[in-house]
C-alpha cells in the first residue's frame, strides 16, 4: 500500500535534520500520479486540484506544473493560492457559505469563475459585480437526484448544503441566467467522494454527463466548463484494493466520445476536479516513540504525533469504526513478520481518544524509534485541531528530487 519512493534512509535523514512529528510530501509521486491520471482519460479533461485536500505552500506552488486550475473554498485559500503563484483566472471558488467579503475578493481579483451554490448567492453576486462594473463567469452546481453506491461520503439524493437539487435546476437557471452582471459558463457536480469501486465511479460519470446534457438542451446551452468531482478515492486499509486508473479511464473516455457527438456540447471544456487522489498516497507522517508500557497485557507506545496532528489517522474525519492507517517502522533491520507483535499507538494527549493504531501488528517498539504513517497526504495537519493541549506543530517538508531536493 505504501507507493511513495521515500527510502528509509532519507525518512530518517529528514527526521534527524527537522524532527519529529513531520509530514513528508513526495512531489516526484504527485507528478507521476497526475500524468497517469490524464492519460488513463485519454486527455479528455484538464485537472482542477481540489486545494483543501493539501494546502501547503511549497506543494501548491509546485502542483501549477502538474495540474490545468485550483478550487479553492474560501477566501483564505485564493488569497493563499495568489500568494503561491496561482493565476486567479485559472481558480475557480466553490463553498456552500461563501461571504460578501469572500465574494467582492473573488471579483476583485478577477478568479477565473465562481461556483454557485443557491438563487441567493447568485443575486448577491451580482449586485457585487454590478459595484465593480464586472461580469463575473459563474457555473452552477448541481445537486443529483441520486449517486451510486460505494462513495465514503454521498452529497446527493439527500437534503444538502451543496448546490442546487436537480429538481427544481430549470427555475433555477432561468432566474440566474437573467441577472445582468453574471455570465453563465456552465456547471459543476461534486456528490460524491473516497470511491474505490470502478463500476460506481463510471456510473457517476454517466449519470453526470447525461445531467449536464439533459440540462445544456432544456435551456439551450452551449457551456463552457463543465466540472465533474471525481470522487476517487485512495486505499486507507489492508484491505483496501486501489482503482485500476488504466481501465477505469477506458470506459469514462467511451462515455466522454459519445456525450461529444451532442453539438451544443463538442467544445465543452470538461474538468475532472479531484484532491485526495493527486495527493494522498504521495504523503508520510513521521512520528516517534517518547514511551512504552505495559498495560493489562497489552504494549502500549506513545508517540510524539497524536490526533491534533493527524484527525484522520486516529479515525475521526468522517470514520464511524475506528480502522489502522499504514503504518511501518523506519528500519533497514525489519524482522519476519511472525517476530512481530501487535502493539496499540497513542499519541502524547490526555484524552482517551487519542488512538493512532490499535492492536497493529509490528516490530517490538521501543523508545526512540522512528515510525512513517502512510496516506497522509490529504485532509492531514490543516484537517486536524492543532491547538488542542498546545503541543508544537509538526513540520512540513517537500521532497522534490526534479526540482530542489528537500524543501522544508
Amino acid at each position: 500500500m505504501m507507493h511513495i519512493s521515500l527510502s528509509n534512509s532519507m525518512l530518517r535523514q529528514i527526521a534527524d535534520t527537522f524532527g519529529t512529528p513531520a509530514y513528508v510530501y513526495d512531489m516526484d509521486h504527485i507528478r507521476a500520479r497526475t500524468i497517469a491520471l490524464r492519460n488513463s482519460l485519454q486527455r479528455q479533461f484538464q485537472i482542477s486540484y481540489a486545494m483543501k485536500a493539501n494546502p501547503n505552500r511549497e506543494l501548491l506552488s509546485r502542483m501549477r506544473e502538474c495540474v490545468d486550475r485550483l478550487d479553492v473554498s474560501s477566501g483564505g485559500e485564493l488569497t493563499h493560492a495568489i500568494d503561491a503563484g496561482w493565476s486567479p483566472e485559472l481558480i475557480g471558488f466553490t463553498g456552500p457559505g461563501k461571504r460578501d467579503v469572500e465574494l467582492q475578493l473573488s471579483v476583485d481579483k478577477g478568479i477565473g469563475h465562481i461556483v454557485l451554490e443557491s438563487v441567493d448567492e447568485a443575486v448577491r453576486l451580482d449586485l457585487i459585480a454590478a459595484a465593480g462594473n464586472r461580469i463575473q463567469p459563474v457555473l452552477i452546481r448541481i445537486s443529483p437526484l441520486s449517486i451510486p453506491q460505494g462513495f465514503g461520503a454521498r452529497m446527493a439524493g439527500k437534503p444538502t448544503q451543496f448546490g442546487i437539487d436537480e429538481e427544481v435546476i430549470d427555475e433555477a437557471i432561468q432566474r440566474i441566467a437573467m441577472l445582468p452582471r453574471l455570465r453563465l459558463d456552465g456547471f459543476h457536480v461534486y456528490s460524491g467522494t473516497q470511491c474505490l469501486n470502478a463500476a460506481s465511479i463510471v456510473e457517476h460519470f454517466r449519470l453526470t454527463l447525461a445531467l449536464f446534457q439533459k440540462v445544456s438542451h432544456r435551456h439551450q446551452l452551449s457551456p463552457g466548463t463543465l466540472i465533474i468531482g471525481s470522487g476517487l478515492g485512495i486505499p486507507y486499509h489492508e484491505t483496501d484494493k486501489p482503482l485500476d486508473i488504466a481501465a477505469l479511464g477506458s470506459e469514462i473516455a467511451t462515455l466522454v466520445k459519445a456525450f461529444k457527438t451532442n453539438p451544443p456540447l463538442v467544445d465543452s471544456e470538461l474538468v475532472l476536479e479531484t484532491g485526495r487522489f493527486l495527493v494522498g498516497e504521495a504523503g508520510v507522517f513521521l512520528t516517534s516513540v517518547v514511551a512504552t508500557k505495559i498495560s493489562r497485557g497489552v504494549q502500549i507506545c506513545i508517540c510524539d504525533g497524536g490526533m491534533n496532528h493527524h484527525l484522520a489517522a486516529a479515525g475521526h474525519l468522517g470514520s464511524v469504526i475506528h480502522r489502522n492507517y499504514p503504518i511501518f517502522k523506519v528500519t533497514d533491520d525489519l524482522p519476519a513478520r511472525d517476530q512481530c507483535k501487535p502493539q496499540t499507538l497513542y499519541g502524547p494527549l490526555c484524552t482517551s481518544i487519542d488512538l493512532l493504531a490499535n492492536q497493529i501488528v509490528l516490530p517490538s517498539l521501543k523508545v526512540g524509534d522512528l515510525l512513517a504513517i502512510g496516506s497522509s497526504g490529504a485532509y492531514g495537519l490543516s484537517s486536524s485541531p492543532t491547538g488542542f493541549i498546545s503541543h508544537p506543530l509538526p513540520r512540513e517538508i517537500v521532497v522534490d528530487r526534479k526540482r530542489g531536493g528537500i524543501i522544508a
